[in-house]
Formats: structure tokens, sequence, C-alpha cells
């Protein structure tokens, strides 16, 4: 059967830097993609110039609309028989048309492919490096037959595009969009696969603000909002079981953690920062070592004085030299750079003296109590569930790195839940505004 010719769609609002990377990615693929259309969001940076200068089709929203209408506009407008949704601050590898190609020309069956991120995120700091790696291990985990759809990486027949209404243009910022049309793919019967094989990399700079606000606002709140709405909550992705008991456990940590508080007070606090500042510490240790801004250096400063003195008020002085040591062992680590074994071999030296400090405080410093007992099975059981997330993370970076993962992995599963509860919230008050069947419509998308 004769190859389908493929359209690439990228919508882009002021990412020059890193959409000019992705058009070269693109310009030396292995098996080019036979159009490129760029369709521009309203970008006040020159990223549509940028891209006219590529040779690539460009398109505008006139104005900021989103990227759902951005892409609608694409796929009207491209002529391949594959639409391959890309994001700006991706880059494709040389085989990575060449795939999604050779999928739709062996199943003619097949109406929608997405791939993954890969696991060598383009932004070296530790908040995008851990956010990143994470989607690529979700995605590489999760089943071939897929669920729904992804626009950051996703290929789709045209004509089932077009049959489907395309993307619901309601979003009128980067959300849930392409998970609600996978949805309205999946009730028709469509087949979707995820190809593992298919990977690109996500260039984007993650910040902690940044994440949460993804997380919550345009990730966790509306897809909860499009479970309830489906009646549907599949056990893939992010929503797979062991997720979803992790939240749960999350609740009770944060539970117990605010009985501990009210009953002890700062007795009860103090070494728990402390415990959190040292899991932190691969974090902060890249705070500090970025020499061209002193807010890290000021930030660990801080809360370092601020620990101090909650010591010595609660009479706990004994903790602040095991602190300071592993804590400068932590930012050596990951400021100076240590080769093979020597480097090995300091890296059991850092993790030694953390474990070592963590036992020292909970031993003399945490009440001995059933209520710290329960909240430390607790986190041993989150752990335990995301074994192989933290094994993974200790066998692609360092085992440092895994450690100062796991409270960032605790507080996603934790505001997680917090967005359901939220997602809820809002779903029941939109349907008693409405009052009718139209709260629930998914005929049109694009005109709602």
């Amino acid at each position: 059967m004769a190859s389908p010719t493929i359209s690439v769609v990228i919508p882009v609002y002021n990412s020059v830097d890193t959409l000019r990377q992705a058009l070269e990615r693109l310009a030396v693929s292995r098996d080019p993609a036979d159009e490129i259309v760029v369709v521009d969001d309203g970008s006040t940076d020159g990223s549509a110039e940028l891209a006219r200068a590529a040779g690539v089709r460009v398109l505008s929203t006139d104005g900021r609309k989103g990227p759902a209408r951005a892409r609608n506009i694409g796929a009207k407008a491209a002529s391949g028989e594959i639409v391959f949704f890309l994001d700006a601050d991706v880059t494709v590898s040389p085989d990575t048309i060449e795939r999604v190609r050779h999928g739709f020309a062996e199943d003619p069956s097949l109406d929608a492919l997405i791939g993954s991120y890969d696991d060598n995120p383009g932004s070296a700091d530790f908040l995008s490096q851990y956010r990143n790696l994470m989607h690529h291990f979700v995605h590489q985990r999760s089943r071939r037959d897929a669920c729904t759809f992804w626009s950051g990486c996703g290929a789709i027949r045209r004509s089932v595009f077009e049959e489907h209404g395309g993307f619901d243009e309601s979003y009128e910022r980067p959300a849930i969009e392409d998970i609600e049309l996978g949805y309205r793919l999946f009730q028709s019967g469509r087949k979707m696969i995820l190809d593992r094989e298919v990977q690109v990399k996500h260039l984007k700079r993650w910040t902690f603000w940044g994440l949460i606000r993804c997380d919550v606002l345009d990730r966790g709140i509306p897809w909860t909002e499009l479970i309830l709405r489906d009646r549907r909550m599949p056990n893939d992705l992010n929503l797979q079981l062991s997720q979803r008991v992790s939240v749960a456990l999350a609740f009770i940590l944060m539970a117990l953690a605010a009985v501990g508080t009210i009953y002890w007070g700062g007795y009860f606090l103090t070494p728990l920062f402390v415990l959190l500042f040292l899991a932190l510490g691969r974090f902060w240790g890249e705070a500090v070592s970025q020499r061209e801004s002193r807010s890290g250096l000021v930030v660990t400063a801080l809360i370092v004085a601020a620990i101090a003195g909650m010591s010595a008020l609660h009479h706990m002085t004994g903790m602040i030299p095991p602190l300071l040591l592993s804590y400068g062992l932590l930012l050596m680590h990951h400021r100076y750079e240590f080769g093979g074994a020597r480097r090995r071999r300091y890296t059991r030296i850092a993790l030694g003296a953390l474990f070592a400090t963590a036992v020292f405080l909970t031993v003399f410093y945490m009440p001995s109590h059933v209520l710290i007992y329960s909240a430390m099975m607790v986190v041993l059981a989150m752990v335990a569930l995301n074994t192989q997330f933290y094994l993974f993370l200790a066998a692609r970076k360092h085992k440092l790195f895994a450690v100062a993962a796991i409270p960032f992995h605790l507080l996603y599963h934790l505001y997680s839940g917090f967005s359901f509860l939220a997602g809820l919230v809002r779903y029941t008050f939109s349907k008693q505004v409405a009052r009718g069947p139209a709260a629930t419509t998914v005929e049109t998308p694009a005109k709602r």
C-alpha cells in the first residue's frame, strides 16, 4: 500500500527560540514531511517571521485565540492525508516522521497515533528533567491501545479529524483539548495507538509555579470535569489505579501531618522541615549553583536560618551540625563534576550522610508516637507504589536525583487530589446553572 502523505501542523505563541530548533530538526528528517504548516497565535516575538524565513507555510489566528483554534486552522488548510500535530517546543528524531508514516501505511484501520517525550529533555535543570522524565516514564509504560489523543506529538487521519469536528475551541489556552478529542474518538470506536518508538525531545524549561499552574488549572481541573461529563476514568496513563491510590495516601499523609502540627506544634515541624529540606537537597543545590542568579543562595540561606532559629527555640540545636554537613555534601555533589568511579563513590558518601541524618532526626527528635509511625508507613507505601518510577530516575540520572524527586512526586499526588475536588465542585455548579442537556453536549465542539 502507498505511503500516506503527512502534513505537520505546529501552533506557536512567542516561542521563537524553540520553534527554530523544531523546524531545523524537521528539515533534516530521514523521511521529511510532505508539508509543514505553522499557525501563529498572535506572537509578538518574531515567531511567524522565523517560520516564513524557514520556507514553511505560515497561517494566523488573527490574535490570541488558543492552540485549539490554531490547530484547527492548520488542519483545515493541510493537504496531507495524515495531520501530524507537534508543539512548538519539541524536536523530532531523525526517524519520527518515518515511523509515523510507516504506522499508518502498515495499518489502514489505524485512525490516530501518539508518541511520547524521549528520556533526554532539552532543559538541564532539575524541575524540567523531573517533569519531562515523568511524562516519558508514564507513556512508555502505558498500553499500546490508546484511550485518548496527545497533540504534543500526535497524528490523525485528516478525514477522521474533520468528521469529529476537530479540537474544542472553548479551551482558549493550552489545556486538555487533545484529551477531549481523544475521548470522543474513543467513544466512537476509532482505533488509536501509542507507539513508544515515536519520540520527541521536549525543550520546555519548567518553573515550580508554572508546573503547579499547568497541572492544576490547565490539566487537573478540566480533566476532572471531562471525566465527570463522560463518566469514564480509564485505568491508563496518569489515571492508573496505583496513581489513584497514591492520591488517597497523600491526603492521609497530609491529615496526619496536620494532626501532628496541632498536637506538637514546632516540636514536630522543626525536624519535619529539616528532613524535607534535605530530601530537596538536589533541587536547592542546583538553585545555589546557578551563578547567574543569587536568588537561590538567598532563599537557601533564609531557609537554613529559619530552621536553625526553630531548632534553638525548641531546644533541638543538636540537629544543626548534621544538617549543615549533609547539605554541604549534597551541594558539592551537584556543583562539582566527579568522573566515573569517583562520582559513584562520592554519591554513596552523600547518600550515606543523608540517610544517617534522617535516621538521627527521626530517632532523637521526632516524637515517639503511633501517629509518627503511621505517617512513616504511609510514606513508605507511596514510595513502594511508585518504586519503578524512582528506580527509572536513579538509572537515568542518579540516586540523589531520585531522592529529590520523591517530595515533588508526593506533592504532585496531593494537588492532583485537590484538582479533582475542585473539578467536581465546578462541574456540579455548572450543571446546576445550565439545568439542561446542553451541559454535556459533545456534537460540534468547535462551536461551543
